[in-house]
């Protein structure tokens, strides 16, 4: 999981955030306490048995809005799932859930994953465990199909000519939203792997080799690249 903090938030922790009070609720609008959203979440998902093994959180400096991602317990073979968050109780964002096993949550907005299960506004009719129960019962459907999704990218053995086709098509034939000059990072990446597990020449290898090169980015163009590979390998 990816949680950058950097434009005029800061990272707390859990028992922080209830030392911040959300504003007074109006006709069309009912804030949610940051605290109050994360132990619902919480809650859900120990009822679905589901546990977090690594939880972070930032939030902005007039407590308004919150970012956090939380690292859940559910495997798959080399790879955990991660649940993303946001809350904003001055209308400038809709309250939103993301999981998948690569997410990025940053305080510029930015906020993608492999699937969303809840975005919705903090409107007076929104229910919030209604909202988290069928979130969470959708997001379990879609643990396994994205886990399949895996398997199927490792298994996905591809030539050395293959792949340079797929990197002269993202960077040279621009159907990918990212800068040419990372296309010889990608090459390394790919054809001089540092780790044992990407060695093998397969969709997989492939894609980590892109996000590998994206994380010398800013974040704005990173999760713009990182959302564009997902349209690219579907």
């Amino acid at each position: 999981m990816t949680l950058m903090s950097h434009t005029g938030t800061e990272l707390v922790t859990r028992d922080q955030l209830a030392e911040i009070l959300p504003p007074e609720a109006t006709d069309t609008h009912k804030p949610i306490a940051h605290r109050f959203l994360v132990d619902s979440i919480l809650e859900s998902l120990s009822f679905r048995h589901i546990n977090v093994v690594k939880e972070q959180y930032a939030i902005s400096q007039d407590g308004m809005k919150l970012f956090g991602c939380l690292d859940l317990e559910t495997m798959g073979d080399g790879f955990r799932f991660a649940l993303g968050l946001r809350n904003a109780n001055d209308r400038s964002m809709r309250l939103g859930l993301v999981v998948g096993v690569k997410i990025l949550v940053c305080d510029n907005m930015a906020f993608s994953g492999d699937f969303e299960p809840v975005l919705a506004k903090h409107s007076k009719h929104f229910n919030l465990n209604d909202a988290l129960a069928i979130g969470m019962e959708a997001m379990q459907r879609n643990f396994k199909p994205m886990a399949d999704q895996i398997q199927n990218w490792r298994a996905a053995q591809i030539t050395d000519g293959q792949a340079k086709e797929v990197i002269y098509d993202a960077f040279i034939r621009r159907k990918l939203d990212c800068p040419k000059h990372l296309a010889s990072i990608v090459d390394e990446e790919y054809f001089e792997p540092k780790y044992e597990e990407f060695a093998p020449r397969t969709k997989y290898a492939l894609q980590n080799a892109f996000t590998s090169a994206f994380k010398l980015l800013e974040p704005v163009p990173m999760f713009k690249a990182t959302a564009s590979l997902g349209e690219f390998f579907h």
